[in-house]
């Protein structure tokens, strides 16, 4: 290994030992491990043609991989040889992979989910590719200026990406707008603007080396040459109009599309991506096959939320009008290969497009869709429509086209059966199944909780890394006080070392023996990170009424970015770092209260907070969360849960046991009836005179008064417009809070509650969800031997 990484220095990097900085022996550490990898990738790949096994597409917008250096060395087995290799070179292995920058191309649970999938997959052997964008620039970077988010370019690119492979040989011409003529039976598009979609493939190696996948990710580049004409008469913009439509497509990451403009570029970006992929599974199952009709048989295509639901039409155009197949055999094919998973039961969340805008767009794709609409239509007469009220509706469309649609908790299944798509399901009432998300135990545990890691495999072993059922075995260990001590330990020290980073990170000094309460996940009303500052500010309050009475001291942590065009979210955002500065700086409540909000929430960040976190806030309004992988991860990290009965909330009460976990709230039935009372909100405020405090002291600018009229709209909405509730749930919130208080200042009881978080929590393994996917829904087998074991 000493010798690989030297060899990268030298000769990949043009580097002298004695002159390289870390980022230099990150790289060269990376390609020593990217060179481990290529040979479980290329046997994997050998494998899987030799077989003709069935492969697995999952197209996402979203893949948010964090660092590798770390998850792949973990994977190989090979940390403690890096690790070894690097000291003798003279160098911090730690530092080395903290260096690495997180990829910026996710902003939430859909894009980690996809990267646990991803790694799921490889991990039981199931041949895989994953689909997605390559950004330039990806999610926004987080700053924070006078309490407000202000959003500035991430410059992740900036810098060599070790891991991937260019494919310049793989592309495809991907085009926009223009005509569509029929003749002969034909259709034949005429795009006005096409751009080159070219491959970029990093490889995923699962635990322990026995498998590799490849994440594919797309970067847009112009398709026709320079133009050096318009150049040389001095016309620049036009020399350059194709390079910039190029670059501007695989720019940035959910671009703001607030105006026409920013709609249109979202919708060219779901389509390149989508596109592109599906041209690519087919080329690659056109080199080993030759009847299109059998790609149902070699082919399952995942669609994670409706960004990709264009791959219907896309299947469907290129197998009618390519492969001459006849309209209705095309959309009954593409329909055996999709499926189609549901995140959300948000109107605004389910896509839909202008029909102008789509026909603009994508001509011929408007034609197939009316196609599809049709077929529905004369199959199931009355069945809702995908084209209505000039608007294409993509979640419609994406349930028609696929053979399965799947939530992803069994709450959500359910109300997505009862709500958004009742009528479908009624006609279709095999269609929808659940798969309740999970998380990657490698990622999740293994790598970012050392110490908990390493407690756990000297009293199990590590078989659980591999089989996370195996933490049941904890169980027996919640009445051991030496065992107890041990966990209560190792969590002291990831709190630690959390407090020191906050201190050189933020500036805030915070006592690791308080209670670390943490709330991590994109600002969204519905997640209610509002209800969460209200009931911190009423907290405040009593201790400053009573500082000499009996309190447990309290870090409040919150992390998460707001859209850049969700001007509420970011009043939410402004008005907890405008809290935080004032309780930070009371001499009265000192060190009994503290509020941190770290810029720039990542992955990286999450493995800092999530094994520090003695309390884990997944408040949700209740029938809003699809499911949440958050609450999983805090939970198998050996956090308490706060939360409301809600996505996956309601499972992991199950299998933790409701004495081992905080309920606040109405159910999402009681929501409902709720919101039909009228004049619920003010009701409740008025019931409530520690709330009308709270939102007197913010409406009369206590928290912000160099502008005492910031938040009297964001009090307002709560008075008169509170569809999430947090006024009907607060008080019902603040008491569990104040329980949660008394039982976290039971060490022993509290560490036996957690532990069983922890050992519970084998059920919410990403590998038993991807079984589960590949049983019910694309019906593969893994490949690799040991894979097939587990999936068996």
């Amino acid at each position: 290994m000493k010798e690989e990484i030297l060899r990268h220095l030298c000769k990949s990097l043009g580097k002298d030992a004695a002159h390289s900085s870390v980022h230099d022996w990150r790289v060269a550490l990376s390609l020593a491990l990217r060179d481990r990898m290529v040979d479980h990738w290329f046997r994997s790949t050998r494998e899987t043609y030799e077989t003709r096994a069935k492969r697995v597409y999952y197209l996402s917008m979203e893949f948010l991989i964090g660092r590798l250096v770390e998850d792949m060395a973990a994977n190989l087995g090979l940390v403690e040889e890096a690790r070894a290799a690097l000291t003798e070179l003279g160098q911090d292995y730690d530092a080395v992979v903290l260096n690495e920058p997180d990829a910026a191309l996710g902003n939430g649970g859909l894009g980690r989910l996809a990267a646990c999938f991803m790694d799921s997959l490889a991990s039981l052997g199931i041949p895989a590719y994953g689909y997605g964008i390559r950004y330039e620039h990806g999610l926004f970077k987080q700053d924070f200026v006078d309490g407000r988010q202000v959003e500035t370019a991430e410059t992740w690119l900036t810098q060599r990406n070790p891991w991937e492979f260019e494919r310049p040989e793989v592309q495809f011409r991907i085009g926009f707008g223009g005509h569509v003529d029929h003749h002969d039976g034909k259709a034949y598009w005429h795009p006005w603007e096409t751009v080159l979609a070219t491959a970029y493939d990093t490889p995923v190696v699962g635990w322990q080396g026995k498998w590799g996948n490849t994440l594919r990710l797309w970067s847009a580049r112009p398709a026709s040459k320079f133009d050096l004409e318009s150049f040389n008469r001095g016309d620049y913009l036009a020399a350059g109009r194709s390079e910039a439509l190029a670059r501007t497509i695989s720019r940035v990451l959910y671009p703001d599309d607030t105006t026409e403009a920013g709609k249109e570029l979202r919708l060219k970006q779901e389509y390149f991506f989508t596109a592109a992929s599906i041209m690519d599974l087919l080329r690659r199952f056109l080199s080993d096959h030759d009847d299109i009709r059998e790609l149902p048989q070699y082919v399952a295509i995942q669609l994670n939320d409706t960004h990709p639901a264009i791959a219907g039409p896309e299947l469907v155009r290129l197998m009618s009008d390519e492969h001459n197949l006849p309209m209705d055999e095309a959309i009954e094919l593409a329909r055996r290969c999709l499926g189609y998973t549901n995140h959300t039961l948000l109107p605004e969340a389910l896509e839909r497009w202008h029909v102008g805008l789509l026909g603009r767009v994508l001509p011929r794709h408007l034609e197939i869709i009316r196609a599809i609409d049709e077929d529905q239509q004369a199959r199931h007469p009355g069945s809702p429509r995908i084209l209505e009220h000039d608007h294409v509706h993509m979640g419609e469309l994406a349930f028609i086209m696929a053979h399965k649609v799947n939530g992803v908790s069994a709450l959500h299944t359910e109300l997505v059966k009862s709500t958004v798509f009742s009528d479908l399901h009624r006609i279709h009432p095999t269609r929808i199944v659940n798969q309740t998300n999970g998380i990657t135990p490698r990622r999740w545990l293994h790598t970012c909780n050392a110490p908990l890691s390493n407690l756990i495999t000297r009293e199990i072993g590590d078989g659980w890394v591999a089989d996370l059922e195996k933490l049941k075995a904890l169980n027996q260990r919640t009445g051991d006080r030496e065992f107890l001590d041990a966990f209560s330990a190792a969590k002291r020290q990831n709190k630690t070392e959390l407090a020191d980073w906050i201190a050189q990170t933020c500036g805030i000094a915070v006592d690791p023996d308080a209670m670390f309460d943490v709330q991590i996940k994109r600002i969204h009303e519905y997640k209610r990170q509002l209800m969460n500052i209200l009931e911190t500010v009423a907290l405040w309050n009593e201790m400053r009424d009573a500082p000499d009475a009996e309190w447990t001291p309290r870090v409040k942590i919150f992390g998460g970015k707001a859209a850049p065009g969700y001007h509420v979210a970011k009043q939410i955002i402004h008005l907890i770092n405008d809290v935080a500065r004032v309780i930070n700086n009371d001499p009265v409540t000192g060190d009994l209260l503290k509020v941190v909000f770290p810029a720039n929430y990542n992955v990286t960040m999450a493995e800092r907070l999530i094994p520090a976190a003695d309390l884990s806030e997944q408040i949700s309004t209740a029938g809003k969360e699809a499911s949440g992988t958050g609450n999983m991860k805090f939970a198998l990290n050996g956090a308490l849960t706060i939360g409301t009965l809600d996505g996956a909330n309601v499972e992991i009460r199950e299998h933790v046991g409701s004495e081992n976990f905080f309920l606040f709230g109405l159910t999402a039935r009681e929501v409902v009836e709720r919101r039909h009372v009228h004049g619920y909100a003010r009701a409740a405020i008025e019931a409530s005179p520690r709330l009308s405090r709270v939102l007197g002291q913010i409406a009369d600018g206590q928290f912000s008064p160099e502008d005492s009229s910031r938040y009297h709209g964001l009090v307002g909405g709560l008075y008169d417009h509170d569809y999430f509730l947090v006024t009907c749930d607060f008080d019902s919130y603040f008491d569990t809070q104040r329980r949660a208080d008394q039982v976290y200042r039971n060490g022993s009881n509290w560490a036996a509650m957690a532990l069983r978080n922890t050992a519970s929590m084998g059920w919410f393994s990403s590998d038993r969800t991807i079984r589960g996917y590949a049983r019910d829904i694309w019906q593969v087998d893994a490949v690799d031997r040991a894979g097939l074991e587990m999936t068996a």
